[in-house]
Order: structure tokens, then C-alpha cells, then sequence
């Protein structure tokens, strides 16, 4: 359901923005966002601290509520389905 609710934002598509980047190829592009970060914990932190790295030229708009909102398992499935987006 959370991954649905991504969608609303975020498109699946290459170079489509909804409000906020596509997520195609999140799962490798994150791997090089932030030194010393692997794609798993950009993702993570990206989820549960959204302001934390914004992408430039988008606004700091996702909610921030996710750390509370999913369960550990819902967790688990979303940042592992974003890290099979490559």
C-alpha cells in the first residue's frame, strides 16, 4: 500500500516528474548520492528523515511520517523495492 502512495509523487518512469524525481533507477543512482553511503542506507535515511538530502530543484514536500507510519516489516518490503529499481 506504502509503494502506491510513492506513486503519487514519484513516477516509475525515466525523466517523469510528478512532484517529487522518478524513482527509475533509484536503486543505483542512490548508491552514489551521498559519500559514504551505500544505495541501502541513502534509501532508509531518505524515507525516514526526507529532508535530509533533497534532490536538487525539488522542494523538501515528502511527508515525514513513514518512520512511524509503517511497520518494520513494510519498511523492509519498501526499501528493498527500491533498491530493485535499477
Amino acid at each position: 500500500v506504502y509503494v502506491s502512495n510513492c506513486a503519487g509523487c514519484h513516477a516509475l518512469e525515466p525523466d517523469t516528474i510528478v512532484i517529487g524525481p522518478s524513482l527509475a533507477g533509484v536503486g543505483t543512482r542512490a548508491d552514489t548520492r551521498v559519500d559514504g553511503y551505500d544505495a541501502r542506507a541513502y534509501i532508509e535515511t531518505s524515507i525516514l528523515n526526507p529532508g535530509a538530502y533533497i534532490v536538487e530543484g525539488f522542494n523538501d514536500v515528502m511527508p515525514k511520517n513513514f518512520g512511524k507510519d509503517l511497520t518494520s516489516a513494510d519498511f523492509d518490503a519498501v526499501v528493498a523495492y527500491l533498491l530493485s529499481l535499477k
